[in-house]
């Protein structure tokens, strides 16, 4: 087990993790792309008793069921939590304090991701939510 830290922009909101990931992979919905105004996003998916939080973090639902978590001081966004996955949390890979620790496996909503983004790391492009479904055997 590796414990894994990080937080916002401004430092007001803090997280530290106690156990091992579920899991770790890149992001490519419609609805990751325009809540981080990037091609996609990079998460760790962690118990949510594992995570322990510093500050008040400020969250916004997206849509049905789902609560994006972020600093209501600088906006840094730094969880996403879904009803799909009540025990989890899903930490965003770029506030983690050291980089470098960050593993993904996969790519998931591959079928969303946007065609300039050519991406070649040899990880496996699933079209929807990882492992529930098969890779795109087109994907480059």
């Amino acid at each position: 087990m590796t414990e894994l830290t990080g937080g916002c922009l401004c430092g007001a909101i803090r997280w530290k993790t106690t156990g091992d990931p579920l899991w770790q992979a890149h992001c490519h919905c419609t609805s990751c792309r325009r809540a981080t105004a990037s091609p996609f996003t990079s998460f760790i998916g962690m118990r949510k008793t594992d995570v322990t939080w510093t500050g008040t973090l400020a969250t916004f639902a997206s849509s049905p069921g789902v609560s994006r978590g972020f600093c209501g001081t600088c906006g840094t966004q730094v969880h996403f939590e879904s009803d799909r996955w009540p025990e989890e949390t899903h930490l965003y890979a770029a506030s983690l304090d050291n980089p470098a620790l960050y593993r993904p496996t996969a790519h998931v909503n591959w079928a969303e991701h946007v065609d300039w983004a050519d991406l070649h790391d040899g990880l496996p492009k699933y079209p929807s939510m990882g492992g529930l479904s098969p890779p795109d055997p087109d994907a480059p």
